[in-house]
């Protein structure tokens, strides 16, 4: 069995000028070629690509990337070893990057420039200085801090007052489907995971679904998370872990 490059790249969701310049270089090149000099790609030249593009998500230059795939002491278990490690640090980055931006997301502080009776008008009884000065000196260098920091300061009283509105239709919402019995990886579920989603993106910073999933994580990992959401309704906290995984998996598995 061997496919044309046009169907690799199709397969990969790269372009086939990525894949030419792959073969000139002498990084990926095609098993067989046609009489007519056209390239097809093998099985065991998908599995190569395969490689290639998880060492390139990960920052690899392409030159490293062929050192690495071309390791003479490496068999597939070196690679997928390898492999685990990376992920796994990178795992670990991105939660504790979301820890902190989640902090300072749910205490509404990031450039809150508003009076104590303004600041309880909007937030009642909840301190909006919780976690900010935590989350600022452990993770004020981040850009999603720094692109949180630059959205807030500019909402006024009115708009810290309509994302609390919402935060709180959504809770209501989404506690009346847990109530309802609803599955997670229900439609109506992942829609609100979805909308979850998007509101942090929205008023925030840009929430790609493999930091969606870190949150996910965090919500019942972490007691106060865990309790927030618990507090909508119990349960609420693993419903809502389910169904964001859920819904990262429908939006990015092919």
């Amino acid at each position: 069995m061997s496919y044309s490059v046009g169907q690799v790249a199709g397969f990969a969701g790269v372009t086939v000028r990525t894949l030419h310049h792959y073969d000139e270089i002498g990084l990926l090149a095609p098993g067989e070629r046609t009489y007519a000099g056209h390239r097809r790609y093998s099985d065991a030249d998908l599995d190569r690509l395969q490689q290639i593009l998880f060492y390139r998500e990960l920052g690899f230059p392409l030159d490293e990337v062929a050192a690495l795939l071309d390791d003479p002491d490496a068999d597939p278990r070196t690679h997928l070893r390898r492999q685990h490690r990376l992920l796994t640090a990178r795992i670990e980055k991105l939660q504790k990057m979301a820890a902190a931006v989640e902090q300072a997301m749910e205490a509404r502080t990031m450039g809150i420039d508003l009076t104590p009776e303004e600041r309880f008008e909007v937030f009642g009884d909840k301190d909006p200085e919780q976690y900010a000065e935590e989350a600022g000196q452990r993770w004020g260098d981040t850009e999603a801090w720094a692109e949180s920091q630059r959205r807030a300061a500019r909402y006024t009283k009115e708009d810290w007052k309509r994302i609390r509105a919402e935060v709180d239709d959504w809770g209501e919402r989404y506690a009346a489907l847990v109530a309802a019995g609803e599955r997670p990886a229900g439609e109506a579920a992942m829609e609100l995971a979805e909308e979850h989603r998007r509101h942090i993106s929205r008023y925030y910073f840009e929430v790609p679904y493999e930091m969606h999933r870190c949150f996910a994580g965090m919500y019942v990992s972490d007691e106060r998370f865990k309790a927030f959401y618990d507090s909508m309704h119990p349960g609420l906290a693993e419903h809502l872990r389910d169904a964001i995984l859920a819904n990262a998996d429908r939006h990015t598995t092919s």
